[in-house]
């Protein structure tokens, strides 16, 4: 059984300054780590999703945060350090990967060995999907080099609560074998 990895939100427009919900210049440091998460996982048959951010221009999210990652837009875009890395892309309107996409079906057909969870934000979209994740009873590892967010205390209660409360594996990617 392969393992399935599910890149959340590596896109332009949390990546990029500039952008309404740039996450910050030290997001930046997880993107040599996730192409190693990738390239080692690949190398072991693993299958990539890029879930991607992809929103109408009237969604209900942007009662909450400013527009982002419009459909058809750049920030909706998969950042250039790992768009050459092969992944079917699966587009989300809402927080967790599972939510209105065909996530679910694709892994049920993978049978993987256990869901790879990288990206961004720890604490919203990475940490809906784990939990998703758990309650269809996957085994999850979260590389925690492979993850951020702009908010330091929510990223650290994030990863805090997958592990302690979803029961998500919790490692480090650059120790890595």
């Amino acid at each position: 059984m392969a393992n399935a990895v599910l890149v959340i939100d590596m896109l332009r427009g949390f990546m990029e300054e500039g952008n309404p919900l740039y996450i910050g210049a030290e997001a930046s440091g997880i993107i040599p780590n996730i192409q190693k998460l990738l390239e080692r996982e690949l190398a072991g048959g693993a299958k990539l999703f890029f879930v991607c951010d992809n929103h109408d221009p009237d969604d209900l999210e942007f009662k909450m945060f400013p527009p982002h990652c419009i459909a058809g837009t750049a920030e909706a875009e998969v950042i250039p350090e790992l768009v050459g890395f092969p992944g079917e892309v699966i587009t989300k309107k809402r927080y967790s990967a599972f939510y209105g996409t065909e996530l679910e079906e694709k892994l049920k057909k993978l049978k993987p060995e256990k869901v790879i969870v990288c990206g961004v934000c720890t604490d919203i979209c990475v940490c809906h999907t784990v939990a998703n994740a758990r309650n269809r009873d996957y085994e999850v590892e979260v590389p925690v080099d492979c993850v951020a967010s702009f908010d330091e205390k929510a990223h650290h209660f994030a990863l805090e609560h997958m592990e302690k409360v979803l029961g998500a594996k919790l490692v480090q990617e650059v120790n890595h074998a």
